[in-house]
């Protein structure tokens, strides 16, 4: 009950009130993205919905503005070489050689705008602004043995995390797991301020991003 009033409910309280305010200013910016997107060949949805594995192992669908093609996933697993640099590279390509990838696609990651509908995501509650990133099932066995894995997700998924104010994806496997599980041992609110604090400054620095 003390851990909850001092942490789970101020914390909460955060993701509320940053992830609404966030939706209200950025508001005009989806605006102006959607209908980028929509004029782009190769996309027919501005959103794009993936099932990532939240608290407690419980799927939820995690939203992105919609940076590849529509067949990216035919794309990807139907070149056996492709896929498996994907999977030695920590499930990431770099942009540049990444076929999947729109040119407004690549733009929105670079900036790290591809990530903004995830507020929407801290708002319903399935995801916080700070935690680890989110991961596909697949993507668990990097967190090694069952006792990892459960700690790894015995808290919510964030939309920013120690693993991406570290570098993010100049960091992979399996360093990026004992970052996440790093964050979790240490998690309290005034350590979420200083990762949010270290992120801006790593996307404005474009640091990692892919």
């Amino acid at each position: 009950m003390k851990q909850f009033l001092f942490y789970h409910l101020p914390k909460r309280i955060l993701d509320v009130t940053v992830s609404l305010f966030a939706l209200i200013i950025f508001s005009p910016l989806f605006v102006v993205i959607s209908i980028i997107i929509k004029c782009h060949k190769g996309t027919s949805h501005v959103f794009y919905a993936q099932s990532r594995v939240g608290r407690g192992g419980k799927l939820f669908k995690i939203y992105k503005f919609q940076s590849m093609v529509d067949n990216a996933d035919q794309i990807l697993k139907s070149d056996e070489e492709l896929y498996q640099k994907f999977i030695d590279n920590g499930y990431k390509l770099p942009t540049k050689k990444d076929p999947r990838i729109t040119k407004i696609g690549a733009v929105l990651r670079k900036t790290s705008l591809d990530e903004l509908p995830q507020f929407w995501n801290t708002l319903i509650g399935n995801m916080s602004i700070i935690g680890p990133r989110p991961v596909v099932e697949s993507e668990l066995v990097e967190y090694g043995d069952s006792k990892r894995i459960k700690k790894f997700l015995s808290v919510k998924p964030g939309v920013f995390g120690l693993w991406q104010a570290s570098g993010r994806s100049n960091i992979g496997y399996p360093e990026r797991a004992a970052i996440e599980l790093e964050y979790v041992d240490r998690a309290n609110l005034l350590i979420d301020f200083k990762i949010l604090f270290m992120t801006v400054v790593a996307i404005f620095k474009g640091d990692g991003a892919f």
